[in-house]
C-alpha cells in the first residue's frame, strides 16, 4: 500500500477526484430498439355493436373481465389476484430483484469496517515483554482496535453498469408479476366461463332426454294400441339413453373446470363447489372491443415490457464486462490503535494510520476477459431477438383473436338460426306423429338434429367468450389494481431483537455460573 504525508494528502485527493469526475462508464448506453409496426390491423374490421365499428378507439383494458357482467367472477378474479401461489413467487422475484439493486447501488459507495480484539498472554516468567512503552513481565493484556475504509473510484463504470443491469431486473421482475397477474386472469375467467358451458349443455342434456322419455312414452302407448312398432319403442328409448349418457361426461368436465378454478385461488379443489354450484348463464361480451393500433402492444403487453427490460438488462452487462478489462483504483484507509490497558487505547501514543490509493490492473488473463466482453455481447443478441420475438408473437395473438372471435360471432349466429329451424321441424313432427300424419323416423331425426344444433350453440357461446377473453389478453389487460410486494410470505419467529435477547440471557447465566 502507497502512503502519503499529511501535506501531500489534499494533492493526492484533488488528482483522484479529478479523475473520477473524468471517468466514464464504458460499454454501449442502452438506447430502446426501434420497431417497424404495422399501421393498423391486417383484420380491420373489429367486433361491431349497435353503437358500430370502433376500430380506432385506443383499446379500453381496465377490468375488462367486468364486462361480462358476472359478480360471482369479479369476486373470483379478486381473490386469484389475492391467493395465487403464482403470482406469490412473482412477488417474492420482485423482492429478490429489488434486494439485488439494493446490493448493486451499495457497492457505489465507501465501505466502512470496524475491528477490536483482546488478549492475555503469557511469554514465560523470567522474560519481560515490551508493550508499548511500557515492559511487562508475566501476564499481560493486550487490547486493540481500529477503522478501516475503502472506496472503489469506478473510474471506468464496473459498478455504475451493474446498478444499471440491476435496476432493469427490477423492472423486468415488476413486469413479470404483471405478465402472472395478465395470465391468471385469462385463467380463471376462461375456466369460469367452461364450467357455466358445462352446466348449462349438462342441463340441455337431462331437459332433452326428459323429453325423449316422453317421446319413448307415447311411442309405447302408440305400440299398445297397434300404430307403432317395437322397432320405434326401441329407437325411442335408444335415443333417450344415448343423450343421458353425455350427461356424466359433461359433470366431470365441469367438476373440472372447477377443481381449477380453486387451484388458480391457492385453495383446496373442492372449495368451489358451493359456490359454483348454483347454475348461472355463460358470460357473454356485451360490446365490442377497442383495439387501437398495432404499436400500442409495445407498451401494453407486459411481456412485450419484460422482453425489453431483459434487452436493457444485458446490455449493461456488456459494459459491466468490459470495465472489467481496465485498471481498478480504490481508496483504502486505517487507523488503529493499541494498548495494554483500555483506558489507554485512543491516545497519540498508541494510534497508527494509513492512507493512499490502491490500484490493480490487468496485465494478462489470456483472452479471459475479452471472452466475457463478447460472451455478454452474444447474450446481449440473444435477448434483441427474443424480444423482436415477443413482439411478433403478441401481434398474431391480437390478429388471431380478432378473427377468431368475429367468425365465432357468425357462426353462433348460423347456429342460432339452425337450432331455431330443427326445434320448429321437432315440434311439427312431433304432432304429425301423435295424429299418425308422419314415420317415428322423423321425429327421431328431428329430435337428435334439435338436440345437436342447441348443444353446438352453447358450445358457441362458449368460444366467443373465450375468444373474447383471449383478445383483451392479446391486448395485454390484465390487472391494474395495486399489488403488495413488499410483505413476505414466510414471517420468522427468530428475529434480531429475539437473537439478542436471547445471548443476552445466556451471557447473564454464564456469568452467575
Amino acid at each position: 500500500m502507497s502512503h502519503v504525508t499529511p501535506r501531500a494528502l489534499p494533492r493526492v485527493l484533488l488528482v483522484l477526484l479529478a479523475g473520477l469526475l473524468g471517468g466514464c462508464a464504458v460499454g454501449p448506453d442502452y438506447k430502446a430498439p426501434a420497431m417497424q409496426m404495422p399501421t393498423g390491423w391486417g383484420s380491420s374490421k373489429t367486433i361491431s355493436t349497435k353503437a358500430g365499428d370502433v376500430a380506432s378507439l385506443p383499446p379500453d383494458l381496465a377490468r375488462w373481465w367486468e364486462q361480462l357482467n358476472d359478480k360471482t367472477l369479479n369476486g373470483l378474479v379478486e381473490s386469484a389476484v389475492a391467493g395465487n401461489l403464482d403470482v406469490a413467487t412473482a412477488k417474492a422475484r420482485v423482492r429478490q430483484a429489488r434486494a439485488l439493486r439494493r446490493q448493486a447501488l451499495a457497492a457505489l459507495s465507501p465501505v466502512l469496517t470496524g475491528d477490536a480484539s483482546y488478549t492475555r498472554a503469557d511469554n514465560g516468567s523470567n522474560v519481560s515483554a515490551q508493550s508499548g512503552d511500557v515492559t511487562v513481565s508475566g501476564p499481560f493484556d493486550s487490547f486493540d482496535g481500529g477503522l478501516s475504509a475503502s472506496w472503489e473510484l469506478d473510474l471506468f463504470g464496473e459498478n455504475r453498469r451493474a446498478a444499471e443491469a440491476a435496476t432493469y431486473g427490477l423492472d423486468g421482475a415488476e413486469e413479470s408479476l404483471r405478465n402472472t397477474l395478465l395470465v391468471l386472469i385469462g385463467d380463471v375467467t376462461t375456466n369460469y366461463v367452461e364450467a357455466r358451458g358445462y352446466q348449462a349443455r349438462a342441463a340441455l342434456a337431462r331437459r332433452t332426454a326428459a323429453s325423449q322419455h316422453e317421446t319413448a312414452a307415447l311411442t309405447r302407448n302408440k305400440l299398445e294400441a297397434g300404430s307403432a312398432s317395437a322397432v320405434d319403442v326401441a329407437n325411442a328409448e335408444g335415443q333417450a339413453q344415448s343423450t343421458e349418457a353425455d350427461i356424466p361426461q359433461l359433470e366431470s368436465a365441469y367438476q373440472q373446470s372447477v377443481h381449477q378454478l380453486a387451484i388458480l385461488l391457492g385453495r383446496p379443489p373442492a372449495s368451489l363447489n358451493e359456490t359454483m354450484k348454483r347454475s348461472a348463464p355463460i358470460p357473454s361480451p356485451r360490446r365490442a372491443v377497442p383495439q387501437g393500433v398495432p404499436a400500442d402492444v409495445l407498451l401494453s403487453r407486459p411481456d412485450v415490457r419484460l422482453a425489453e427490460r431483459q434487452l436493457a438488462q444485458y446490455t449493461a452487462k456488456i459494459g459491466q464486462a468490459e470495465a472489467a478489462r481496465y485498471p481498478d483504483v480504490s481508496l483504502v484507509g486505517e487507523v488503529s490503535t493499541s494498548a495494554t490497558k483500555v483506558g489507554d487505547l485512543g491516545k497519540n501514543s498508541s494510534i497508527s494510520w494509513s492512507f493512499g490509493p490502491s490500484v490493480s490492473v490487468p496485465i494478462f488473463n489470456a483472452g479471459q476477459l475479452e471472452a466475457a466482453v463478447q460472451y455478454a455481447q452474444a447474450e446481449r443478441d440473444e435477448y434483441f431477438i427474443a424480444y423482436r420475438s415477443t413482439v411478433l408473437t403478441a401481434l398474431q395473438d391480437v390478429e388471431n383473436a380478432s378473427v377468431a372471435l368475429r367468425q365465432e360471432q357468425r357462426r353462433n349466429r348460423s347456429l342460432a338460426a339452425s337450432a331455431k329451424s330443427y326445434r320448429q321441424a321437432a315440434s311439427l313432427a312431433r304432432t304429425l306423429y301423435q295424429s299418425g300424419s308422419s314415420s317415428f323416423l322423423d321425429v327421431l331425426d328431428a329430435e337428435r338434429s334439435l338436440y345437436s344444433a342447441e348443444d353446438a350453440q352453447l358450445q358457441s357461446r362458449v368460444a366467443i367468450t373465450s375468444d373474447y377473453i383471449a383478445l383483451n389478453k392479446a391486448l395485454g389487460g390484465g390487472w391494474s389494481g395495486a399489488v403488495d410486494t413488499q410483505a413476505p410470505e414466510v414471517h420468522d419467529q427468530m428475529g434480531p431483537r429475539f437473537v439478542r435477547a436471547n445471548w443476552a440471557q445466556e451471557f447473564a447465566a454464564s456469568e452467575q455460573n
